[in-house]
């Protein structure tokens, strides 16, 4: 009987590289936040798309059909990238709030800060699932929209670029918020008091030209003003602000957003008792 040992081959063993490790990182975190949103889609994606419809029965249908035109656009036709903005806005924020406060009162945050993956990747993937989240419930929104009114792109580019950016610095804006919140209520603080007034007054349902000067100037203090112009000339190809203008504060809030919560990782800020 041959007792030799069969020379096999040994399976080859690829090294794998720090940047190959942090996109495998990257990307487990964001399909976890994918894999929440579609799991729990009825509280995700159904409350948006039944608020939009009234939002546009009430304001696009009743109050619209008086109003007439705004700007020499049918006031439908005007309200409905306000609108996609303020869905877009308010599930980015929304989602990363809550999914990131459940991982600091679950204590499993604790395992990302232990581990090697560096604080970018893990503040990505949080904002990955938030992105992801405004930009479903906007083209929801954008359909339901098709419904009442013909809807036309005219700058495509512009509108992904203002979804992506706008749905990010509110990502970004509800990780902070996560990081400082001790409870539950605290995460509902912001949006109830600050979020809202600001999605109101940032002239989805009007143009600041309606406005008198020192209303129209305290509008220019509103990020969400520049977001929402910024979609409208994507869409109907006229604004109240250069687009130029809404694009560079767009980024300086992107980066400057992203700074606070790399920072607030890195200190470990409400994060570690």
């Amino acid at each position: 009987m041959n007792t030799q040992p069969l020379d096999l081959p040994l399976p080859s063993i690829v090294p794998t590289t720090p940047g190959r490790a942090n996109l495998v990182a990257l990307a487990t975190i964001a399909r976890r936040e994918v894999m929440r949103i579609v799991r729990i889609w009825s509280q995700t994606l159904v409350p948006p798309a039944i608020t939009m419809t009234l939002y546009f029965l009430i304001f696009g249908r009743l109050i619209g059909g008086r109003i007439g035109s705004m700007g020499g656009i049918s006031y439908m036709q005007f309200i409905v990238p306000g609108l996609v903005m303020m869905a877009v806005i308010q599930n980015a924020y929304g989602n990363i709030s809550s999914s990131f406060f459940s991982a600091k009162f679950g204590r499993h945050v604790e395992e990302l800060l232990v581990s090697p993956m560096p604080n970018w990747v893990i503040l990505g993937g949080y904002v990955a699932g938030g992105v992801l989240r405004g930009g479903m419930v906007g083209l929801i929104v954008l359909a339901i929209a098709w419904c009442f009114t013909p809807l036309h792109i005219l700058h495509p580019l512009a509108m992904v670029a203002t979804v992506l950016l706008g749905a990010t610095i509110f990502s970004l804006a509800g990780f902070v918020n996560a990081v400082y919140a001790k409870k539950f209520d605290d995460i509902a603080i912001v949006p109830t008091f600050i979020l809202t007034p600001l999605t109101y007054l940032g002239g989805v349902f009007y143009s600041i030209n309606l406005l008198p000067g020192w209303a129209r100037g305290a509008t220019h203090a509103n990020p969400i003003f520049y977001m929402v112009n910024a979609f409208r000339y994507a869409m109907l190809d006229t604004s109240d602000v250069p687009l130029w203008v809404a694009f560079v504060l767009m980024l300086g809030f992107t980066a400057a957003l992203a700074w606070l919560g790399l920072w607030l990782l890195g200190r470990g800020v409400g994060l570690r008792s």
